[in-house]
Formats: structure tokens, C-alpha cells, sequence
């Protein structure tokens, strides 16, 4: 046993008897002392060595380091010009592109914060979060205006691009040629670290989706970690979603400290991605599970068609991923070696890791915990603190713990305690090693192709159908996406709604991650004598006949 302070920690596990807390193997973050410090600054005062920042994968264009930061300076002192000050939300709704980090960047300088959407989300939706987190401006593309409009008619709106009616109205480019030297208007606020930096909307452990308040020093340790995962500079392929915390973790924000490249596609093509890993030379590529098994199925074809020679390595984050994959991957391709990674918007998309092939070989794992984080695994009823090798709930706690749900005191106290804990709502064991396993999930979330659906909120939605007397969402296996949300329906006395009426009536009213893609009727839906859903057991029927 090693002796930290007046505490036990086994070396191997990294658990500690007198306390039951799992302690991160990995060096400890180098945290800046400095307590006025922003993220931005933080990221920006790293060197760069004059690389390009960003690439834009379809058109070629780019931006080197000089460029983004005076882009990001003139964009913040705009914002400023227009009345943006410290505490205020603005809304990003926009695809990959390279002006994302640029706005992102831009309004957390202020002091401001920055709350992004899917583009996939409906009106409904977005109407959803700009009522929750009341954004006083928004930025957006031409092709998404119709539908923020429709959400929020009279939200002040700045396009990301260029139009036939822009000529008249405030866009990034012209915010971005402001000239030098022009800022002496801008309002610089003393922004600290405990200061929020992001509203990120996540379902959380269960439920509706919430707004995640992340701190400029949550960020900040986020950016520690993903530099310490990085020995050199690289050069990225990035189609993981930026408005997820994927993709704001690894590319908006964290990336940039390391002085790499950034090739951005707007979105995931099989054939984009993989002639842009040929074109740009790229060697690290971040992605979900279905992206990864694609390319295992997909291997000779693949390596037929494009070099990839410049390839090094490929993290994988969203699901643990089994021998079978990562064998045939490396077999396929071995001079790619495969990491993975855990998180939660929560704990700002970090958490546990695998760091060499060696660490993803422990087939299953989520890797090792990330530097500077303790995790304790606690029994689901009794919320005892359990040892190496039991299964539990996962707590987490560290520098990169949310500070809370926005406007939401309930769910806040029902998922951070005071101690600081964050209870993940994930089902897990440490091995003797020190290695993190996912059993479960006692979350509800279904997880389609790395997004997540909240199945409390498609049940809602099919109980306002006149034909529909009550209805369970569950997640139902495909090797493709993961899973998708197959609904279980209890029809009214007297209607005949089909499977094909009962998912068109979801579909038009949700993003299309989120629609139903099987329907099966029943005579009534399970529950427990609190009235809760037994999803287990229709889980259970549903996959009976696989």
C-alpha cells in the first residue's frame, strides 16, 4: 500500500481502504493557479508554432492560428459592441464548421455564455431550450433560419454565412473583418474560473433534457486532459458533432492548446472522411462505435480505395467496445491503434480512458480514470461504498464536474451531492488493476449512433395521440446504430392505429435521431406499484426472438 497523507491507495487499483475511493493512476493535472483566467486566454496563450488551426474539408479553406485568434478577438469585440456582457446565454445552432470554435471561443472570452443545439433538432425542440436558457442573441446558417425562426421569432439572429439578404443584417463576416485596432469599445470583465462557460443540454441520469452549467476551470481541466493524451502535434479529422461535448471538448476548445490542425466535415460520409484522412494526411481520427464497426466491415473495400497510410490512431468514445471489434480492427488495420474514452456532458465528455493499445486490450474496458479524478462505486440501494471487483453505481468527482443543471435545483441535488459526487447513473466495477468496466446503465437513455435519446420524452409525445391509451419507449440492438427506440403501444378501445401511423406521427415531430423504428402493440404496459415502467422487462420481450 502507498500512503497519501494519512490515506491507504493500493497501487495497482488505485483504491483506498480507509476512505473507498478510487484515485486516477494517471499524473495529476497542472491546474493554473491563476484564478482570473478565461478560457480562451487560457487556450490562446499556448504556442502554436504558426500552424494552420482549421480546415475546412470540402472547400479547403483555412485559418491559421494568427487568423483564428484575431478572428475570435474581433468577433468578441462585436459581441461586445452589441451589448453582450458576462452572464449573458447565446444560442450556436450550426453544423461542423470552422466559425463554430470562432463564436464558441469568442463569447466565453466575454465572460458570456454558449449554449448549443443539434441542427437536427425540430423547432419544437429548439423552442424548448431557448425557453429554458433565454439566449439574448443567436448564431446561425442560412439553411437552419427557417426553422430558429419558427422556434424564436423574435430572437436577434447573426448568419455564419453569407446570403442574398444578408447585405442588411449582422453576420459573422463582417463581425470578423472589423479592423484592428478597433476594440476600444469593448467591456472586458473580470472573468474567473468559477464563472459559467457553457450550457450544454444533456437528459442527464434520466428524463427530460437539462442544461449543464460547465465552469471556465471545468473547461480548462478538460483542455489539461486532452493535452496530456497528446505527446505531438496531430492532424485531426473532425466529424464528431461540436455542439455535442465531443466534439466541443476535442475540437472547439481542447485541441487547440496543442497546436494541431483541425480538418472539419460538416458532417459524417464514410467516403468524405476517408478521402480527407488521404488528402490532408491526417493521423488521428475521433469517432463513435458505429463509425469504427463500419470501417471494420467495410475494411477491404476501404483500404482498396484510400491511403491511410498517414493513420496513426483512432478514439473511440460513446460505448466500451468487445474483443471481437478491436482484434478485427487492429488485424485490419495495424498501424492504427485503437483508444477509448468515457464521459458525460456532465464531467465535460472526460472521465476514464485508454491510452495505448495495450489498455484498449483489456477487451471492455472504459480505460483507466482520468488524471486528477476520484471515482467511488456504490451499491444502488444502501449507497454503501463498494470495493475493487463489486458492482455499483459510479460516482465521479474532479476539476471537470459540472457545477450544476441550469435552473434546476431539483435535479442538481438529486444528482451532485454535497460532497461534490456526481452519480453518473452507470452500472460499473474497477478491476484489481484499477480498470473501469461498464455493466449498465441505470439511465434511461437510449443511445442512437452516439446521440441520446430520452425515452420519457417520445412517451409523452405518443400519449398526446387521441388513438394511444399509454405507451413505453425502450432501446431495441442494431448493429448499426447501436440502438434504436422501439415503442411498446396500449391502443384506445376501438382504434386500429398501425405501426406505420403510430411512428410517421413521432417523426414528424422530432429530429430524425430520435424516431421511433418499431412499434409493437400490447395489452397493457408493465409497472411497478410506484407506476414506473419496467423497460426491463419489454426489453426483455422485445429481444426474446433475436
Amino acid at each position: 500500500m502507498e500512503r497519501v497523507g494519512n490515506t491507504r491507495i493500493d497501487p495497482a487499483s488505485g483504491f483506498c481502504t480507509s476512505n473507498s475511493i478510487f484515485y486516477s493512476k494517471r499524473n495529476p493535472l497542472p491546474l493554473p493557479p491563476n484564478h482570473s483566467l478565461d478560457t480562451t486566454t487560457f487556450i490562446s496563450s499556448h504556442a502554436h508554432h504558426g500552424n494552420i488551426a482549421f480546415i475546412d474539408a470540402s472547400t479547403g479553406l483555412h485559418f491559421t492560428y494568427q487568423q483564428l485568434w484575431l478572428s475570435v478577438d474581433a468577433v468578441a469585440s462585436s459581441l461586445s459592441d452589441t451589448g453582450i456582457r458576462k452572464g449573458h446565454v447565446v444560442l450556436l445552432l450550426s453544423p461542423n464548421s470552422l466559425y463554430f470554435p470562432i463564436v464558441c471561443l469568442a463569447v466565453i472570452s466575454l465572460g458570456a455564455i454558449i449554449t448549443t443545439t443539434n441542427p437536427l433538432n425540430t423547432s419544437r425542440e429548439i423552442a424548448k431550450q431557448i425557453s429554458d436558457s433565454k439566449p439574448i442573441i443567436a448564431f446561425t446558417t442560412t439553411p437552419l433560419l427557417p426553422k430558429l425562426r419558427a422556434a424564436s421569432p423574435n430572437l436577434p439572429i447573426i448568419l455564419m454565412d453569407s446570403s442574398p439578404d444578408s447585405d442588411s443584417s449582422p453576420t459573422l463576416e463582417k463581425m470578423m473583418k472589423r479592423k484592428e485596432g478597433y476594440s476600444s469599445g469593448r467591456v472586458r470583465e473580470r472573468v474567473n474560473q468559477d464563472d459559467t462557460a457553457t450550457l450544454l443540454y444533456s437528459s442527464g441520469t434520466t428524463g427530460p433534457s437539462k442544461g449543464v452549467i460547465s465552469s471556465h476551470r471545468n473547461l480548462i481541466a478538460m483542455v489539461e486532459i486532452v493535452l496530456g493524451r497528446f505527446s505531438e502535434q496531430q492532424t485531426f479529422i473532425c466529424t464528431v458533432p461540436m455542439f455535442h461535448v465531443y466534439g466541443l471538448a476535442v475540437f472547439a476548445t481542447g485541441l487547440l492548446a496543442s497546436g494541431s490542425t483541425v480538418v472539419v466535415l460538416s458532417n459524417y460520409e464514410m467516403h468524405d472522411m476517408m478521402s480527407s484522412i488521404e488528402k490532408f494526411r491526417a493521423t488521428y481520427l475521433p469517432i463513435v462505435p458505429p463509425i469504427l464497426v463500419a470501417m471494420l466491415n467495410n475494411a477491404d473495400a476501404i483500404k482498396s480505395k484510400y491511403d491511410l497510410s498517414s493513420l496513426r490512431t483512432v478514439l473511440c468514445g460513446g460505448a466500451p467496445l468487445s474483443k471481437e471489434v478491436t482484434e478485427g480492427f487492429v488485424h485490419n488495420y495495424p498501424n492504427v491503434t485503437i483508444l477509448q474514452g468515457y464521459g458525460l456532458t456532465e464531467s465535460c465528455g472526460v472521465g476514464a480512458s485508454t491510452d495505448s493499445l495495450e489498455e484498449s486490450r483489456r477487451y471492455g474496458t472504459a480505460g483507466l480514470l482520468s488524471p486528477s479524478t476520484q471515482a467511488m462505486i456504490v451499491h444502488i440501494e444502501t449507497e454503501k461504498p463498494l470495493p475493487v471487483n463489486r458492482t455499483g453505481e459510479l460516482w465521479l468527482r474532479g476539476p471537470t464536474i459540472m457545477k450544476g443543471y441550469f435552473s434546476n435545483e431539483e435535479a442538481t441535488a438529486s444528482t451532485l451531492n454535497s460532497e461534490g459526487w456526481l452519480r453518473t447513473g452507470d452500472v460499473c466495477y474497477f478491476d484489481s488493476d484499477g480498470f473501469l468496466f461498464i455493466v449498465d446503465r441505470l439511465k434511461e437513455l437510449i443511445k442512437y449512433k452516439g446521440y441520446q435519446v430520452p425515452p420519457a420524452e417520445l412517451e409523452a409525445l405518443l400519449l398526446t395521440h387521441p388513438a394511444i391509451l399509454d405507451a413505453a419507449v425502450i432501446p431495441y440492438p442494431d448493429m448499426e446504430a447501436g440502438q434504436y427506440p422501439m415503442a411498446y403501444v396500449v391502443r384506445k378501445a376501438g382504434s386500429s392505429i398501425s405501426e406505420k401511423q403510430v411512428m410517421d406521427f413521432v417523426a414528424g415531430q422530432v429530429a430524425p435521431y430520435k424516431k421511433v423504428r418499431k412499434v409493437a402493440f400490447i395489452s397493457s404496459i408493465p409497472k411497478n406499484p410506484s407506476g414506473k415502467i419496467l423497460r426491463k422487462d419489454l426489453i426483455k420481450l422485445a429481444t426474446s426472438k433475436l
